[in-house]
């Protein structure tokens, strides 16, 4: 599939999530398959002061691309100088527009999920950020606000029109946040509306999922979220369930350690031996769901402060 005139060769993607789609983890999941990594939603306010750890958030390498920014906001002019700003870096292949975040804090400054309440201004944004830029420009958004605004396929057409180069779709509305299950019919209605490539997102965990997302919604490609947290490998069984129509062994509890222990040095290099610690807590966590005496490790890792106390409890796995 193309976004634009970028070409993708997997159409198995990174979703974007807060504190976890970082620089590192987007790494780990290139190197296990994944067709499109996704950033964490990065402020234009951020871009536009210079913020540190705005700036911080922008700095990519090779490894995780191709890459999206994806870019959250409230006005045409402020989103079309942070996307401007992005292109300039070089440090991504995509630009995104956050339509489908639900947290209070975001929506209650007119962003992220606010904007599918809000038709013309969700229009001004995308139409000034394509003009702004050369990149592909796409859009994230949900089934709508709440069952009484369920308007995505409106917005669908907006997103067209404004020139945007695909669309994601996260079958769930803001009320519901991460909630019931997704509504994949409305993905397929949105495939069904726009000529553009659609994006399908929401409950895609097992391969069983990947398939029937696939042939239900007719969609080009599937966005994974939580179902990655924790779990790289998911982009390699996947790959290899499309390329081969079986299903693919789990890691071993040996590759499991290694690539925890992985992530925990890149954290370190890029996070230091404060922050990195202290971030690879949840990682580990997640890393660790399922496994026989796994709430004893969780327990662990979540007191643990030095890179020797994560090797030191990964030596009972």
């Amino acid at each position: 599939m193309f976004i634009g005139k970028l070409q993708i060769n997997n159409p198995v993607f990174l979703a974007p999530m807060a504190g976890v789609t970082d620089a590192a983890y987007r790494i780990l999941a290139q190197r296990m398959g994944c067709g499109l990594a996704y950033s964490e939603m990065v402020s234009d306010k951020g871009i536009h002061f210079r913020n540190e750890h705005t700036l911080f958030m922008l700095k990519t390498e090779p490894a995780e691309r191709p890459l999206t920014m994806q870019l959250f906001g409230e006005t045409p002019a402020s989103m079309s100088e942070a996307a401007k700003y992005v292109e300039s870096l070089g440090c991504a292949d995509v630009i995104d527009i956050n339509m489908g975040c639900p947290a209070p804090k975001i929506v209650k400054n007119n962003g992220g999920s606010a904007l599918m309440l809000d038709p013309k201004r969700a229009f001004a944004i995308m139409e000034a950020v394509k003009k702004a830029v050369s990149l592909p420009v796409t859009v994230k958004m949900r089934k709508g606000w709440d069952d009484t605004h369920v308007n995505v396929v409106e917005m669908a057409h907006l997103a067209e029109e404004a020139g945007m180069d695909a669309i994601a779709v996260h079958g769930r509305t803001r009320e519901q946040f991460y909630s019931g299950r997704a509504d994949w019919d409305i993905i397929a209605a949105v495939k069904q509306a726009v000529h553009i490539p659609v994006i399908g997102n929401g409950d895609v965990r097992t391969c069983k999922d990947l398939h029937d997302i696939f042939q239900k919604t007719g969609c080009d490609a599937v966005m994974i979220g939580r179902a990655a947290q924790g779990n790289p490998w998911i982009f390699r069984e996947f790959t290899e369930f499309l390329r081969t129509g079986k299903q693919p062994s789990e890691p071993t509890m040996a590759e499991r350690k290694a690539v925890i222990i992985e992530h925990l040095d890149m954290l370190l290099q890029k996070k230091g031996d404060y922050i990195g610690p202290r971030e690879m807590r949840k990682h580990a966590t997640w890393y660790t769901r399922g496994i026989k005496g796994g709430a004893d490790l969780r327990r662990q890792f979540n007191l643990a402060e030095t890179r020797e106390d994560f090797i030191a409890i990964l030596e009972q796995l």
